[in-house]
């Protein structure tokens, strides 16, 4: 292995190590190999190997129990809100329970970061949010990136809410719809429908709460309908 720095070696050490386990390479309740043994096999330093121990611990992923040693945790543990944790769940072939199991936490996210953009979004947020709908339209003709100006109009609502909270789910979010639009968008063929955004868009610059709703649930049931259509449940 070649790191660069001390930071950087316990990230890898970390993305190594939790990808492993989210993979079923360790299985829940199975002991890991002892921190000489992890070290020397990873060739690295045990006080590196220490830290990234912490780190996946800190996540859910696994427990240090005396005189049993390093247990991997079981999946109801995992924090499926930390963003590295999503990341490796979703690059190691994610199932279609889980993009429906995502599309059913932004159905209720952002349906009420829709609502309180209605009611608390700035000039700047709104101009936020037109210029990733703006970047949208221009990835239409290929002077943007479809996947991240999507992404883009999704956060910039979640930080419009004004709510500490929903702001803070813009990484969590993000990393997931780099997955989920990516599979929807191959479903119907196309990015994301501009003309349904446009509609989320205008009713939030208007403070038409309950349209700019109706207008969210409408996009997000089109997403349910597209996971659907591939049929089963391994992507």
């Amino acid at each position: 292995m070649s790191y660069h720095s001390p930071q950087n070696l316990t990230y890898q050490l970390t993305s190594s190590i939790g990808l492993d386990i989210i993979k079923g390479k360790y299985k829940t309740g199975e002991v890991l190999p002892t921190e000489i043994a992890l070290s020397t096999k990873l060739q690295v330093s045990r006080s590196a190997l220490r830290e990234a121990i912490k780190m996946l611990s800190a996540k859910g992923l696994i427990q240090s129990i005396r005189k049993k040693g390093i247990v991997v945790l079981p999946k109801s543990n995992w924090n499926m809100f930390d963003e590295d944790v999503l990341r490796w769940i979703l690059s190691s072939n994610p199932t279609i329970s889980l993009l429906k199991s995502f599309t059913e936490v932004r159905m209720a996210i952002e349906i009420q970061a829709a609502t309180l953009a209605c009611v608390n979004a700035t000039t700047t947020d709104l101009e936020k949010i037109e210029l990733a709908l703006d970047r949208m339209k221009a990835a239409e003709k290929g002077l943007d990136d479809h996947l991240e100006s999507d992404i883009a109009f999704h956060t910039s609502i979640l930080e419009a809410s004004g709510n500490p909270f929903l702001s803070r789910l813009t990484g969590f979010t993000s990393t997931a719809l780099k997955v989920s639009i990516r599979y929807t968008n191959a479903a119907q063929g196309k990015s994301g429908d501009i003309a349904m955004h446009d509609r989320i868009y205008e009713h939030i610059k208007s403070k038409d709460a309950e349209k700019a709703q109706i207008a969210v649930k409408e996009l997000l049931s089109n997403v349910f309908e597209l996971i659907d259509s591939y049929g089963n449940d391994f992507l």
